[in-house]
């Protein structure tokens, strides 16, 4: 089964476009170093939680939009071996090249698949 790094950010509405281009220069990186796929999803119907939501976990700003992002890759020793060579590449050690969020605020975590239908 595949191996999954899930990521959930609060992203300033106006900052979209350049979400977007950040999303287009490191998802290629990590297709480079082994992923299968690279998911960026800006939030829709993403409702505020009284006890627990989205926007709560990432302590959301007025004006935020919920980003949801996963990379999908082949194995849990793919995923370690490609994140690794990831974090070495050039582009993720680019000064210049800053994340269009507080990634302070972003939720990450990685998840072994169970069921896949």
């Amino acid at each position: 089964m595949t191996y999954v790094d899930g990521f959930v950010a609060a992203v300033p509405a106006e900052n979209k476009d350049a979400y977007l281009e950040h999303a287009r220069i490191t998802g290629p990186v990590f297709k480079k170093y082994g992923a299968l796929r690279v998911m960026d999803n800006w939030g829709d119907e993403v409702p505020d939680g009284e006890v627990t939501s989205y926007p709560l976990a990432v302590k959301a700003k007025p004006g935020e939009v919920i980003v949801f992002s996963w990379i999908e890759w082949p194995s849990k020793e793919a995923r370690d071996k490609g994140m690794e060579a990831c974090m070495a590449d050039p582009v993720f050690n680019d000064d210049s090249m800053e994340m269009p969020f507080d990634g302070k605020r972003m939720l990450i975590g990685s998840f072994e698949t169970i069921l896949e239908v």
